[in-house]
Protein backbone atom coordinates (compact mmCIF):
# COMPACT_ATOMS: atom_id res chain seq x y z
CA UNK A 1 0.00 0.00 0.00
CA UNK A 2 1.10 3.40 -0.79
CA UNK A 3 0.54 6.13 2.10
CA UNK A 4 0.01 9.54 1.28
CA UNK A 5 1.26 11.92 3.52
CA UNK A 6 -0.04 16.04 3.85
CA UNK A 7 2.40 16.82 6.26
CA UNK A 8 4.31 14.95 9.42
CA UNK A 9 5.93 17.03 12.13
CA UNK A 10 6.86 17.55 15.81
CA UNK A 11 4.61 18.93 18.18
CA UNK A 12 2.54 19.09 21.48
CA UNK A 13 -0.71 17.54 21.31
CA UNK A 14 -3.51 20.27 21.27
CA UNK A 15 -6.90 18.85 22.98
CA UNK A 16 -8.45 16.48 24.71
CA UNK A 17 -7.17 14.16 27.52
CA UNK A 18 -3.44 13.99 26.03
CA UNK A 19 -3.25 18.18 25.74
CA UNK A 20 0.41 18.85 26.20
CA UNK A 21 2.03 15.30 25.68
CA UNK A 22 5.01 14.96 22.91
CA UNK A 23 3.59 13.82 19.40
CA UNK A 24 4.74 13.24 16.28
CA UNK A 25 1.80 14.10 13.73
CA UNK A 26 1.03 12.62 10.73
CA UNK A 27 -2.07 14.06 8.62
CA UNK A 28 -3.36 11.85 6.12
CA UNK A 29 -4.36 12.95 2.50
CA UNK A 30 -8.19 13.04 1.98
CA UNK A 31 -11.38 12.49 3.67
CA UNK A 32 -14.99 10.64 3.37
CA UNK A 33 -16.81 13.66 4.63
CA UNK A 34 -15.51 16.42 2.61
CA UNK A 35 -12.88 16.77 -0.42
CA UNK A 36 -11.18 19.48 1.21
CA UNK A 37 -12.27 21.77 -1.92
CA UNK A 38 -13.68 25.08 -0.95
CA UNK A 39 -16.21 24.76 -3.49
CA UNK A 40 -17.70 21.66 -2.11
CA UNK A 41 -18.07 22.57 1.12
CA UNK A 42 -21.56 23.73 1.31
CA UNK A 43 -22.44 20.06 -0.11
CA UNK A 44 -20.34 18.45 2.45
CA UNK A 45 -21.50 16.10 5.28
CA UNK A 46 -18.40 17.66 7.34
CA UNK A 47 -18.49 21.68 6.97
CA UNK A 48 -16.65 23.50 9.46
CA UNK A 49 -13.46 21.57 9.16
CA UNK A 50 -10.25 24.27 9.34
CA UNK A 51 -7.55 21.93 7.80
CA UNK A 52 -5.50 21.28 4.77
CA UNK A 53 -5.49 17.73 3.80
CA UNK A 54 -5.43 17.99 0.20
CA UNK A 55 -2.10 16.48 -1.34
CA UNK A 56 0.95 15.42 -0.23
CA UNK A 57 2.94 19.05 -0.20
CA UNK A 58 2.84 20.05 3.21
CA UNK A 59 5.84 19.98 5.67
CA UNK A 60 7.37 16.57 5.85
CA UNK A 61 4.80 14.83 3.17
CA UNK A 62 5.19 13.07 0.76
CA UNK A 63 4.33 9.62 -0.99
CA UNK A 64 5.48 6.61 1.17
CA UNK A 65 5.68 3.32 -0.84
CA UNK A 66 5.64 0.91 2.10
CA UNK A 67 4.75 0.94 5.86
CA UNK A 68 8.13 0.64 6.75
CA UNK A 69 9.37 3.31 4.78
CA UNK A 70 6.49 5.52 6.76
CA UNK A 71 7.30 4.28 9.90
CA UNK A 72 11.21 4.94 9.70
CA UNK A 73 10.44 8.79 8.89
CA UNK A 74 8.10 8.71 11.83
CA UNK A 75 10.87 7.65 13.95
CA UNK A 76 13.38 9.93 12.59
CA UNK A 77 11.25 12.77 13.26
CA UNK A 78 10.90 12.17 16.82
CA UNK A 79 14.22 12.46 16.91
CA UNK A 80 15.98 12.38 19.94
CA UNK A 81 13.31 12.47 21.89
CA UNK A 82 12.77 9.83 24.95
CA UNK A 83 12.52 6.53 23.36
CA UNK A 84 10.42 5.31 26.01
CA UNK A 85 7.52 7.55 25.48
CA UNK A 86 7.36 7.91 21.61
CA UNK A 87 3.95 8.98 20.96
CA UNK A 88 2.52 9.19 16.79
CA UNK A 89 -0.88 10.73 16.12
CA UNK A 90 -2.45 9.58 12.85
CA UNK A 91 -5.03 12.81 11.91
CA UNK A 92 -6.41 13.82 8.40
CA UNK A 93 -9.00 14.41 6.89
CA UNK A 94 -10.09 10.74 7.76
CA UNK A 95 -7.00 8.53 9.11
CA UNK A 96 -8.96 5.15 8.66
CA UNK A 97 -8.81 5.19 4.93
CA UNK A 98 -5.38 4.56 5.38
CA UNK A 99 -3.60 3.37 8.34
CA UNK A 100 -3.84 -0.36 8.24
CA UNK A 101 -1.96 -3.51 10.52
CA UNK A 102 1.55 -3.47 8.82
CA UNK A 103 1.96 0.08 9.80
CA UNK A 104 0.57 -0.26 13.10
CA UNK A 105 2.94 -3.73 13.70
CA UNK A 106 6.19 -1.30 12.30
CA UNK A 107 5.51 1.66 14.83
CA UNK A 108 4.60 -1.04 18.00
CA UNK A 109 8.21 -2.59 16.75
CA UNK A 110 9.85 0.95 17.12
CA UNK A 111 8.02 1.24 20.34
CA UNK A 112 5.39 3.64 19.54
CA UNK A 113 2.31 4.48 21.42
CA UNK A 114 -0.68 4.87 18.35
CA UNK A 115 -3.20 7.24 18.80
CA UNK A 116 -5.65 8.43 16.13
CA UNK A 117 -8.36 11.07 15.85
CA UNK A 118 -10.95 9.95 13.43
CA UNK A 119 -14.68 10.56 12.54
CA UNK A 120 -15.73 7.38 12.99
CA UNK A 121 -16.90 6.35 10.10
CA UNK A 122 -15.25 3.71 9.86
CA UNK A 123 -13.94 0.83 11.82
CA UNK A 124 -10.63 0.57 13.82
CA UNK A 125 -8.16 -1.88 13.09
CA UNK A 126 -6.76 -3.61 16.15
CA UNK A 127 -3.64 -2.28 17.95
CA UNK A 128 -4.18 1.67 18.16
CA UNK A 129 -3.47 2.54 21.29
CA UNK A 130 -5.84 5.41 21.90
CA UNK A 131 -8.83 6.41 19.85
CA UNK A 132 -10.44 9.60 19.85
CA UNK A 133 -13.98 10.23 17.63
CA UNK A 134 -15.07 13.07 16.52
CA UNK A 135 -18.32 12.59 15.55
CA UNK A 136 -19.83 14.77 12.50
CA UNK A 137 -23.89 15.49 12.25
CA UNK A 138 -25.21 13.60 9.40
CA UNK A 139 -23.12 10.87 9.03
CA UNK A 140 -23.06 7.25 10.19
CA UNK A 141 -21.41 6.35 13.40
CA UNK A 142 -19.37 3.06 13.37
CA UNK A 143 -16.57 3.49 15.95
CA UNK A 144 -18.47 3.86 18.83
CA UNK A 145 -16.52 2.62 21.68
CA UNK A 146 -12.76 4.07 22.27
CA UNK A 147 -10.59 6.32 24.51
CA UNK A 148 -12.40 9.82 24.08
CA UNK A 149 -15.77 11.50 21.83
CA UNK A 150 -14.40 14.55 21.45
CA UNK A 151 -17.69 16.31 19.50
CA UNK A 152 -17.39 19.94 18.69
CA UNK A 153 -20.31 22.59 19.01
CA UNK A 154 -22.57 23.52 17.60
CA UNK A 155 -22.64 21.89 13.67
CA UNK A 156 -24.85 22.20 10.75
CA UNK A 157 -28.09 20.37 11.46
CA UNK A 158 -27.95 20.35 15.67
CA UNK A 159 -30.62 22.82 16.32
CA UNK A 160 -32.52 21.78 18.88
CA UNK A 161 -31.11 18.61 18.34
CA UNK A 162 -28.28 18.60 20.96
CA UNK A 163 -29.70 17.29 23.86
CA UNK A 164 -30.43 13.85 22.14
CA UNK A 165 -27.59 13.78 20.48
CA UNK A 166 -25.31 14.45 24.03
CA UNK A 167 -27.67 11.70 25.23
CA UNK A 168 -27.12 9.04 23.01
CA UNK A 169 -23.03 9.87 22.93
CA UNK A 170 -23.02 9.24 26.57
CA UNK A 171 -24.43 5.93 26.61
CA UNK A 172 -21.56 4.58 24.12
CA UNK A 173 -18.46 3.75 25.55
CA UNK A 174 -15.37 6.16 25.95
CA UNK A 175 -13.51 6.80 28.55
CA UNK A 176 -13.54 10.71 28.09
CA UNK A 177 -16.31 12.99 26.83
CA UNK A 178 -15.30 16.08 25.23
CA UNK A 179 -16.94 19.01 23.86
CA UNK A 180 -14.69 21.40 21.89
CA UNK A 181 -16.28 24.80 21.05
CA UNK A 182 -16.55 25.31 17.11
CA UNK A 183 -13.70 27.88 15.90
CA UNK A 184 -14.57 30.67 14.22
CA UNK A 185 -16.35 34.28 14.38
CA UNK A 186 -18.75 32.44 16.91
CA UNK A 187 -16.07 31.47 19.12
CA UNK A 188 -17.48 33.17 22.04
CA UNK A 189 -20.87 32.29 22.17
CA UNK A 190 -19.79 28.93 21.38
CA UNK A 191 -17.09 28.60 24.02
CA UNK A 192 -20.19 30.05 26.29
CA UNK A 193 -22.40 27.27 25.29
CA UNK A 194 -19.88 24.05 25.86
CA UNK A 195 -18.92 25.65 29.24
CA UNK A 196 -22.69 25.69 30.37
CA UNK A 197 -23.05 22.14 28.61
CA UNK A 198 -20.47 21.06 30.93
CA UNK A 199 -21.80 22.04 33.98
CA UNK A 200 -25.33 21.27 33.79
CA UNK A 201 -24.36 17.35 32.18
CA UNK A 202 -19.97 16.79 34.35
CA UNK A 203 -19.48 13.85 32.47
CA UNK A 204 -18.33 16.30 29.51
CA UNK A 205 -15.43 18.03 30.04
CA UNK A 206 -14.34 21.09 28.22
CA UNK A 207 -11.82 20.73 25.49
CA UNK A 208 -9.68 23.87 23.80
CA UNK A 209 -7.08 24.01 20.97
CA UNK A 210 -4.47 24.70 23.22
CA UNK A 211 -1.66 24.23 19.57
CA UNK A 212 -3.90 27.82 18.58
CA UNK A 213 -3.81 29.84 21.52
CA UNK A 214 0.54 28.72 21.53
CA UNK A 215 0.02 29.58 18.35
CA UNK A 216 1.71 26.24 17.60
CA UNK A 217 0.74 23.20 14.79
Amino acid sequence: MTYSVKELFLTIQGEGAQTGRAAVFCRFSGCNLWTGREEDRSSAICQFCDTDFVGTDGDGGGKFETATQLASRINDTWGDGDPHHKYVVFTGGEPLLQLDKSLIDELHQLGFKIAIETNGTMRAPAGIDWICVSPKHGSDLLQVQGDELKLVIPQFGHEGKLPQLLARFEKMSFKHHFLQPLDGPNKAANTELAIKICQSRPLWRLSTQTHKILGIR
